[in-house]
C-alpha cells in the first residue's frame, strides 16, 4: 500500500464518513466530499460529523472539501458512498475530472432505479473499463467509526485491485476479505435491505423470535435464487455480503431498513417513517427493483413480493403475513 495514497470519498452520510475515518486512521490521505456545501462546512469547522457520528473526531489526514474538483483531482482512488439513486449522476460528474485508469470503488448498496442495473454495470457504462470494486458486508457506521471489530468483503474482477483496496481498509479492528464475485456481493447487499424491512414488520407486529429466524432463513434462500439467476455464486450468499449482512440488518435497530419495517407495523406511512428515521432508507426503492427483476427472471421471492405489496400497493402487513403462511406446502430445497 502506498504510504502517500490519496483517496477521494464521495458521500458524507454516516457510512461515507465512517469509511473516511477508517481510511485516514490507516495513514491514507482522505478528501471527503458531499454535494451540499452546508453538509461539509460543519465538518470543516467542528472536525466531526455531529449529525451522524457525534463525538468521533475526524483524523488529521481527513480533509472535508466542498469542491468535487478538489476532491478527485489527483486522487489515487475513488470510493463512492452515495445513495444508489445518485450513483450514476456522481459518476457522470467525476468523469471529466479523473484519468481513464483511476480505480473506482463503492460502498453503495442497491440497484440503479428504473434500469435495475447493478452498480458495476452503471460504472462500466459511464466510465468505461477500469479497476472497480464494491465494499459490502455486515456493517453499522457508528461501530466502524468507534473502532469496534468489523469484517467486510471487497469484490472485484481484478484480484490485484481487490487486494489493494482490502489493504487500505485493513486494521487491527477491521478485516477485509476479497472476492471475485462482484455480482453476488451486490445482490446480497441490495436484497438484504428489503428483507430487513420484512423483519422489522414481523417484529413490530409482535411475531417473535421463531418468525424472525424463519424469515432470515427463507430470505437467504431468496437471495441465493436471485444471485444465481444473475450470475452470482451460491457461496457468496453464505458469506459476509450475504448471510452476514442479512443477519445484521434483520436483528439490530441500528438498521434503517429494519426501523422502516417497525414503523410500518405501527401504522406509519412511508414518508412518516422516513421523517422519523431521518436518513436514506435504501430498501424502499430496492424493493421495487428487486421485485421487478425477480419477475423478469422468473425467480420466486415470496417475502420480497409481500414487502413490495406493502410498500407499493398498500397491503396490510398482517394480511401479507397471512398470505405467506397460506402458501401451499413444498419441499424446503
Amino acid at each position: 500500500m502506498p504510504a502517500t495514497a490519496t483517496i477521494a470519498v464521495l458521500g458524507v452520510g454516516s457510512w461515507g464518513t465512517a469509511l473516511a475515518i477508517l481510511l485516514s486512521r490507516n495513514g491514507i490521505n482522505v478528501r471527503l466530499w458531499g454535494h451540499l456545501k452546508e453538509e461539509i462546512e460543519p465538518l470543516q469547522r467542528d472536525r466531526e460529523n455531529r449529525q451522524y457520528l457525534p463525538g468521533i473526531p475526524l483524523p488529521e489526514q481527513l480533509q472535508p472539501v466542498t469542491s468535487l474538483t478538489e476532491a478527485v483531482t489527483g486522487a489515487d482512488e475513488l470510493l463512492i458512498v452515495v445513495p444508489s439513486h445518485a450513483f450514476r449522476q456522481t459518476l457522470e460528474a467525476v468523469k471529466p475530472l479523473i484519468t481513464i485508469n483511476t480505480p473506482v470503488s463503492w460502498a453503495t448498496k442497491g440497484l440503479e432505479p428504473k434500469t435495475r442495473k447493478l452498480l458495476h454495470q452503471v460504472t462500466l457504462e459511464v466510465l468505461g473499463d477500469r479497476p472497480i470494486a464494491v465494499v459490502s458486508g455486515p456493517t453499522f457506521a457508528k461501530e466502524v467509526a468507534a473502532g469496534l471489530p468489523t469484517a467486510v468483503t471487497v469484490a472485484s474482477p481484478s484480484e490485484e485491485h481487490a487486494h489493494r483496496f482490502a489493504e487500505y481498509l485493513n486494521s487491527d479492528c477491521f478485516r477485509a476479505y476479497t472476492s471475485s464475485d462482484i455480482i453476488g456481493v451486490q445482490i446480497g447487499g441490495g436484497a438484504k435491505n428489503v428483507l430487513a424491512i420484512a423483519a422489522g414488520i414481523a417484529d413490530g407486529l409482535g411475531f417473535g423470535a421463531n418468525a424472525r429466524a424463519a424469515l432470515i432463513t427463507r430470505g437467504l434462500a431468496e437471495i441465493m435464487r436471485l444471485g444465481q439467476a444473475v450470475g452470482g455464486r451460491p457461496e457468496t450468499c453464505m458469506g459476509l455480503a450475504g448471510l452476514g449482512d442479512l443477519a445484521l440488518t434483520c436483528t439490530d435497530n441500528q438498521s434503517r431498513n429494519r426501523r422502516m419495517g417497525l414503523a410500518l407495523a405501527k401504522g406509519l406511512t412511508i414518508e412518516q417513517a422516513r421523517k422519523e428515521i431521518g436518513q436514506e432508507v435504501e430498501g424502499v426503492g430496492t424493493a421495487l427493483e428487486i421485485f421487478n427483476m425477480a419477475n423478469d427472471l422468473g425467480v420466486e421471492m415470496p417475502i420480497t413480493e409481500q414487502v413490495y405489496r406493502i410498500l407499493y400497493e398498500g397491503l396490510d402487513p398482517k394480511e401479507a403475513v397471512h398470505q405467506l403462511l397460506a402458501r401451499s406446502i413444498k419441499a424446503e430445497y
